[in-house]
C-alpha cells in the first residue's frame, strides 16, 4: 500500500495487489483509514462500528465493496485466487505483464528506448575482467533508465568478449507476502524481443535440493516486475545469442522481520547451498542478478514529510555504507547494515542481493551508479544502485 496525493482528500492510501488477484486498486480516504484498519478478522461489522464511532452500514458497506473487489480474505477471495492460481498454473510462458504500461510494449519502440534513453545516455563504463555478477535497479524503468543503462551496457559489453556466459540466476524481490523463503518458477519470462527461456535443469536441481515448498509461492511471479524487467534488459543485452535464466524470487521475510541472519536459518541455507553447487559445477556459465532497488523513504512510503537536503545527503552517505559492504563482498555486515534500519529506510532489496553476494564465489564489486528517484508530487524517494563484480 502506498499514500499518494488527491486533490479532494489531500492524501489517500491506496491498496495494491501484487499477485494480481485483484483486477484493480482500492482507494481509501483518510476517514476510511481507521474503519479498514480493524478489518483484521478478529472483530464483527457491529464491533468494528463502536470502536471507530460510525453507523453500522457505513462499515458494511466499506467491508462489501472491498470483499467485491477481492480486498478481503474469505470466500469471494478464496475462489478467485483458486482460480488464478490454476490458470497461471497451466501456462507455459509467464506473459510481460507489464509491458506497454512501465516499458514500452513495441519492441522497435523498446529497442530505441533501451538503447537511447538508457545506455547511450548513461554511457556505461568498460569493465576490465569478466563480470560474474550485477545488481541492477528494479524500479520502473523509464524512472530508472540511466541505471539500467549503467548495468546492462557494461553487461553486454562483457558479453561480448565472454563466449562462456549462457545462463543467469536473477534474484528478485517478492513485493507480495511469501510464505517461503525462496520462490522458483519454470515458466519462460516474455518479452517484447520474445520469450526469455528458462534453465529448467537448473531450477530442477533447486528443487530437489530444498526442504521447503519451492513452488508454493509461485504465483508471486505472475505480477512481480523485479525479474520481468531484467529479462527485458538481458533480453536486449543478448540479442540473438541463446541464454535461458533462473528466476527466483527471494523472500526471506521470517529472516527480516527478526532481522536475523539468515544462514542461520537451517533451509535458508540449504537452499544457498544448493544454488552456489549448482552455479560452481556449471564452470563459469552463470552470471548472478540481483534485482534490487535500495531506500523508500518519504510520504507515500508513510513518513509525514519528505527528505530535505540535508537527510538526502544522509540518506546517500547511508546508502553507500550498504553498498560498501555489498562491494566488498561481506554478506553478512550487508545484511546487519541493512537490517538495522529496515524499518525506516526500508530497503527492499535486502534478500536479493545477500542472496547473491553468499553463492557468488569471492569478487570484487564496483558501484557504477547511485541514484535517488524523486517522485515529483510529493518528495517521495526511491534509491537504487548498478554494480558489477568481476
Amino acid at each position: 500500500m502506498i499514500v499518494v496525493p488527491d486533490p479532494r482528500h489531500k492524501k489517500v492510501l491506496v491498496l495494491r495487489d501484487t499477485q494480481g488477484i485483484a483486477p484493480g486498486h482500492a482507494v481509501l480516504p483518510p476517514h476510511l483509514i481507521p474503519i479498514v484498519a480493524r478489518f483484521t478478522g478478529r472483530l464483527t461489522c457491529e464491533q468494528i462500528a463502536r470502536a471507530a464511532d460510525v453507523p453500522l452500514e457505513i462499515v458494511e458497506n466499506v467491508a462489501e465493496q472491498l470483499d467485491a473487489g477481492l480486498f478481503l480474505e474469505g470466500d469471494t477471495f478464496s475462489r478467485a485466487l483458486d482460480r488464478v492460481r490454476a490458470d497461471f498454473a497451466d501456462l507455459a510462458v509467464r506473459p510481460a505483464s507489464h509491458a506497454g504500461g512501465a516499458y514500452p510494449g513495441d519492441p522497435g519502440a523498446l529497442a530505441s528506448y533501451v538503447a537511447k534513453d538508457c545506455v547511450a545516455a548513461a554511457r556505461p563504463k568498460k569493465i576490465e575482467g569478466r563480470i560474474r555478477a550485477v545488481v541492477a535497479p528494479h524500479i520502473d524503468p523509464w524512472r530508472g533508465a540511466i541505471g539500467y543503462g549503467h548495468a546492462y551496457g557494461a553487461l553486454a559489453a562483457s558479453l561480448a568478449n565472454d563466449d562462456d556466459a549462457d545462463t543467469f540466476v536473477v534474484l528478485g524481490t517478492s513485493h507480495a507476502p511469501m510464505s517461503a523463503p525462496f520462490a522458483l518458477c519454470r515458466k519462460a519470462y516474455d518479452t517484447p524481443f520474445g520469450a526469455m527461456p528458462v534453465d529448467e535443469a537448473f531450477v530442477d536441481e533447486l528443487a530437489a535440493a530444498a526442504d521447503f515448498d519451492p513452488y508454493a509461492d509461485q504465483l508471486n511471479h505472475k505480477r512481480e516486475h523485479s525479474i520481468e524487467f531484467q529479462a527485458v534488459f538481458l533480453k536486449y543485452a543478448l540479442g540473438k545469442r541463446a541464454a535461458r535464466i533462473v528466476p527466483i524470487l527471494a523472500g526471506l521475510g521470517e529472516e527480516q522481520a527478526r532481522r536475523s541472519e539468515p544462514r542461520k536459518t537451517a533451509s535458508v541455507a540449504r537452499f544457498l547451498d544448493a544454488l552456489r553447487k549448482s552455479i560452481s559445477k556449471r564452470n563459469g556459465r552463470v552470471i548472478v542478478i540481483a534485482a534490487a532497488d535500495m531506500a523508500h523513504v518519504g510520504p507515500r512510503f508513510g513518513d509525514p514529510k519528505p527528505h530535505d537536503a540535508e537527510h538526502r545527503l544522509a540518506l546517500e552517505k547511508t546508502d553507500g555504507a550498504s553498498l560498501a559492504h555489498a562491494s566488498a563482498h561481506d554478506p553478512a555486515r550487508f545484511w546487519d547494515h541493512v537490517a538495522s534500519d529496515l524499518d525506516t529506510r526500508r530497503v527492499c532489496g535486502l534478500a536479493p542481493i545477500f542472496s547473491m553476494l553468499d553463492v557468488l564465489p569471492t569478487a570484487r564489486g564496483e558501484v557504477l551508479h547511485y541514484e535517488q528517484n524523486v517522485d515529483p508530487d510529493d518528495g517521495s524517494i526511491v534509491s537504487f544502485a548498478s554494480v558489477v563484480y568481476v
